[in-house]
């Protein structure tokens, strides 16, 4: 485990190493303080205070070279989780994911997640709108170079602007949030079709503008699924990016016909979110 501290001691104690002039930037009122260890630094965001649905965020900050996890970590890593529990005037809180991206995790697969800096949004459920809100979260993540280091950090945000500094950054977050869609959507980047490839395999063809990198992800229904990163494969029908992979790390038991898959398609512009059920 890493202890988090304040900034301040950490400046005091890195006298000469790197210093990141955004931790220097934090609004006191809608924004946590930054928690800091050796390769990243975490705070909480506050939106603005209207009604019983509000915005919040969770932002992270890395060390050049260092990353961190998506929900689903891809080939190998360690997901994120975090805990709410002890907020206050809160019913419930959704993270809303930014699309990944995909890093070669040095053993032959791929990782998925995030590098630089990154905002999760929060959707909070408040209980009662006339009264204060405090959100309080135990956040567990690690980052990795080529050694991962676990880190844990608590941090809480009073929820008092009518006007917040950080909608902004928490909108253009929202943004990077890929889209809700369905299979044949006429949208440019969409997926045209999923089948299986014999018993264990699995086809996506995926329409998309021009020659720019795309990427698939894919989830099973529950998180005890393990589902390999998907492959772009060499031949496809003209105009179409085929990828393709392999029902392996299915729990013990566990039959595949039907079940319940979220792809997350992942253009240079947009990115979309897919709920589909295996055939």
């Amino acid at each position: 485990m890493i202890v988090m501290v304040p900034f301040r001691f950490v400046l005091a104690l890195t006298a000469g190493a790197m210093v990141w002039s955004f931790l220097t930037k934090a609004s006191a009122q809608d924004a946590s303080p930054w928690l800091t260890d050796g390769h990243s630094a975490v705070r909480l965001l506050a939106g603005s205070r209207s009604g019983t649905v509000l915005l919040g965020g969770i932002a992270f900050q890395l060390q050049g070279g260092w990353k961190t996890y998506w929900r689903t970590p891809g080939d190998s890593g360690v997901p994120p989780r975090f805990d709410f529990a002890k907020s206050d005037n809160i019913e419930a809180v959704t993270i809303l994911w930014p699309a990944p991206s995909k890093f070669p995790d040095g053993a032959g697969g791929n990782s998925l997640g995030y590098q630089n800096h990154v905002v999760l949004p929060l959707r909070i459920v408040v209980k009662n709108a006339d009264k204060p809100v405090t959100l309080r979260a135990a956040i567990n993540y690690a980052v990795c170079e080529k050694l991962c280091v676990p880190v844990e950090a608590r941090a809480e945000l009073a929820f008092n602007s009518v006007a917040s500094t950080e909608d902004g950054a928490l909108s253009a977050a929202l943004d990077t949030v890929p889209k809700p869609a369905q299979v044949g959507d006429p949208n440019p980047l969409t997926i045209r079709d999923v089948k299986r490839d014999g018993d264990l395999g699995v086809v996506v063809d995926v329409a998309a503008p021009g020659p720019g990198e795309v990427n698939l992800f894919v989830e099973g229904p529950t998180p005890d699924w393990s589902l390999p990163v998907p492959k772009l494969l060499e031949h496809g029908p003209a105009g179409v990016k085929r990828f393709g992979f392999d029902l392996e790390g299915l729990p013990p038991g566990t039959k595949p016909d039907g079940a319940a898959l979220k792809l997350t398609l992942v253009g240079a512009e947009r990115s979309y979110e897919f709920n589909v059920n295996l055939p």
